[in-house]
């Protein structure tokens, strides 16, 4: 059962290029259920690793790899394939762009190795998931739009929150 966890995020991480080839393709359906599989994988992954006790260093690094693999190749193709505004995805992965280089900055010039999620990025994440899963169903409107606009006003929180986190440590 200890390996429950890092199989989980190596799931999402095999589903992310069939996800964008799907997208490209708009088969919008059968993106729909992978990504809600991704999305319940990522729930699972963390859930199991407390449940029983199985966090591990590799499911540390392996966990956010996955996420930032599928969301950021989703908002990307999205963007590419004219489903979303370029500016969205501009901000989702300048987001994920500056984690990465917050996390390593840490890595490289502080005893800190480790750069946990904070609750606002969980938050940025989980609306992210629904905002594609959104997109995928063909769900426009209010709906659409609010979480549109969810999506970027978290992404941008977040990237501060974790801005302000790195240069605390």
């Amino acid at each position: 059962m200890k390996h429950v966890p890092n199989l989980l995020s190596l799931a999402r991480l095999v589903l992310a290029p069939f996800v964008f080839v799907l997208l490209i393709e708009r088969e919008y359906r059968t993106v729909l259920v992978l990504f809600a599989i991704a999305g319940l994988t990522d729930f699972l992954d963390g859930l199991a690793a407390r449940r029983f006790g199985s966090a591990s260093r590799m499911g540390a690094a392996l966990d956010p790899l996955a996420d930032k693999v599928l969301l950021s190749g989703t908002f990307l193709t999205l963007a590419l394939t004219g489903a979303i505004e370029t500016w969205v995805a501009v901000v989702v992965l300048g987001r994920d762009v500056l984690i990465l280089a917050a996390a390593g900055v840490l890595y490289f010039t502080k005893s800190r190795r480790s750069f946990s999620p904070s609750t606002w990025g969980k938050i940025s994440t989980a609306v992210q998931i629904v905002f594609v899963l959104v997109i995928v169903g063909q769900v426009g409107g209010a709906v659409f739009i609010a979480l549109k606009w969810a999506t970027v006003a978290l992404a941008v929180v977040s990237a501060a929150d974790y801005a302000r986190t790195a240069s605390s440590t």
